[in-house]
């Protein structure tokens, strides 16, 4: 997977924490049997950065811990783009953005009596679901969701 991560944070990730981002999202994409080709992005920021994200494109004036962007390849287009599968197999797919609060991970670490690398994880491969099209709202989305994630967290080795 080709995987983008910017650090847009006030002090700075450690480099051993984004190892873990693209460990952790190389492991999910191959747990679901994603194309090698495929691109995504983790933005990390901090609590003013992500509030001001959530309020802008959610209308929820807060911080969270971690929003996902996920670009939709369905489209209703009039004119739709045909090619041949060499083609197609050999152009990446984007399958969006991520932001993580790591004021957020830290404190939700704390708050939950784990460490910062698998609350870390978990919010990664939370939102890396999200742009695989998982979603938690009803219960029968969640009932696939959750066990999905913890299943992929604990198999990587972050379990609580």
């Amino acid at each position: 997977m080709d995987l983008e991560i910017y650090d847009k944070t006030e002090k700075g990730v450690s480099e051993k924490d984004q190892k873990l981002i693209r460990d952790v999202l190389n492991f999910a994409g191959s747990f679901i049997h994603l194309a090698d080709n495929t691109e995504m992005s983790v933005t990390l920021v901090n609590n003013d950065e992500i509030h001001k994200i959530n309020q802008q494109y959610r209308g929820v004036d807060r911080a969270t811990d971690v929003i996902s962007f996920a670009i939709e390849d369905e489209a209703d287009d009039d004119f739709p783009i045909v090619m041949d599968e060499a083609l197609k197999e050999s152009i990446p797919e984007n399958i969006g953005d991520i932001f993580v609060s790591v004021d957020k991970v830290a404190e939700q670490a704390d708050y939950l009596g784990h460490s910062f690398e698998r609350e870390l994880g978990f919010l990664c491969v939370h939102g890396f679901l999200h742009l695989n099209g998982y979603d938690h709202m009803k219960k029968a989305d969640a009932d696939i969701m959750f066990p999905l994630q913890k299943e992929i967290l604990n198999a990587y080795g972050l379990k609580r």
